[in-house]
């Protein structure tokens, strides 16, 4: 039998859509059950984009959000973020996302000079720090241990205000409850120049297990601002790991409780908020940056009261040279070990599984054997 090419053409064609067809399975394929019974069709949640400053935003982000967001982190992992900038790339992805997450309190000196460049009028900003009593930079050390936090309001009132803003390139504001005008005075936040000294204020607030609380729960507000739709299963993630850094919270209360020293002497000054929540002592060896050099007068003082207190160890951290603790602890016969103020996971960190939980745990076993010398 001979076949005209038209013909052919059609039986081809014809071949195809029925390959195609046995090839895919749509969400209302009802294929694979019994006659009769019928399987409903699947609904694909979509995802939000989800794109957060550095580790701990990206740890407490993780934690509300489940599988119902893609979480990004802008930092990469084991680089230190004080001194970290956006590159154009980075600020693509910003505006692409539905919410950023960020640290807040002079931690990211570049996020009002990013996000008032872009044009994504719908992307929530979550400052996770909001509501928080923020310390003067050189409140926490031992030249002033009895000073007492000062609430910084970023030129508005964070302490009854919704956790979550909405960012409006021609910040041109409604009053509804859930946005807010992002308005930070620069000259307060000291931002100009990108001196990453914060404004003199602590940023630090994630290493208090009571404060990172609060940050979670910010978090979670404007994640459900963003998908009022999954609002319960966030508070229920976000209640599940609330749990975990209380009972964190309280395993620092008991450690330190009947410990035979109160002081500890550190690498940069990050420890303010978790010494006030324990009513213990940072000695600071650099400022709330551990990219500033201390002076010959700041590391003499830190070896005399090393000396005075007779401290036997002297802590450093992961992501930053160790020389200078090294140097003090050489000097004063002391030994070296690791205080972790988690600003980032090193590639060995995260190769082991390690997170925010397991390494404030690795932080709490240290300071016991510190403050029991």
């Amino acid at each position: 039998m001979k076949f005209s090419k038209k013909t052919a053409l059609g039986l081809l064609f014809s071949l195809t859509l029925i390959v195609a067809g046995c090839g895919q399975k749509s969400a209302s394929d009802t294929s694979a059950a019994p006659t009769g019974i019928p399987v409903p069709a699947e609904t694909e949640i979509t995802k939000l984009n989800v794109q957060v400053s550095f580790y701990p935003m990206y740890e407490f982000t993780k934690n509300v959000a489940g599988d119902l967001a893609d979480v990004h982190t802008l930092v990469p992992a084991g680089m230190e973020p004080h001194d970290w900038e956006p590159t154009p790339q980075d600020i693509a992805s910003i505006e692409k996302a539905d919410v950023l997450v960020y640290n807040g309190a002079g931690m990211e000196s570049w996020i009002d000079q990013v996000t008032g460049s872009l044009s994504n009028a719908s992307l929530i900003q979550v400052e996770a720090s909001k509501g928080i009593n923020l310390l003067e930079g050189g409140e926490h050390d031992h030249h002033h241990e009895d000073s007492e936090a000062t609430e910084h309001d970023h030129n508005h009132d964070h302490a009854n205000e919704a956790t979550t803003e909405e960012h409006d390139h021609d910040h041109d504001h409604s009053d509804e409850a859930t946005t807010e005008e992002h308005d930070h005075d620069h000259d307060a936040e000291g931002e100009e120049g990108h001196g990453h000294d914060h404004g003199g204020l602590d940023p630090h607030v994630w290493l208090s297990p009571a404060l990172a609380v609060t940050e979670v729960r910010n978090i979670e507000a404007g994640l459900a601002q963003a998908a009022p739709e999954h609002a319960a299963q966030f508070k229920q993630n976000a209640d599940a790991y609330i749990a975990q850094l209380e009972s964190l919270d309280q395993d620092f209360k008991a450690a330190v409780t009947d410990s035979k020293r109160k002081d500890f002497i550190t690498q940069h000054a990050a420890f303010g908020y978790l010494a006030k929540e324990y009513d213990l002592q940072q000695v600071p060896i650099a400022g709330l940056s551990p990219e500033q050099e201390p002076s010959a007068a700041q590391m003499a003082s830190v070896i005399d009261f090393a000396k005075e207190h007779q401290v036997k160890t002297i802590f450093f951290e992961t992501l930053v040279s160790s020389k200078v603790s090294e140097t003090i602890a050489s000097e004063v016969g002391a030994k070296t070990a690791v205080l972790n103020p988690i600003e980032g996971l090193t590639e060995e960190e995260i190769a082991a599984g390690m997170d925010y939980i397991s390494v404030m745990r690795q932080n709490l076993e240290a300071l016991k054997l510190a403050l029991n010398e």
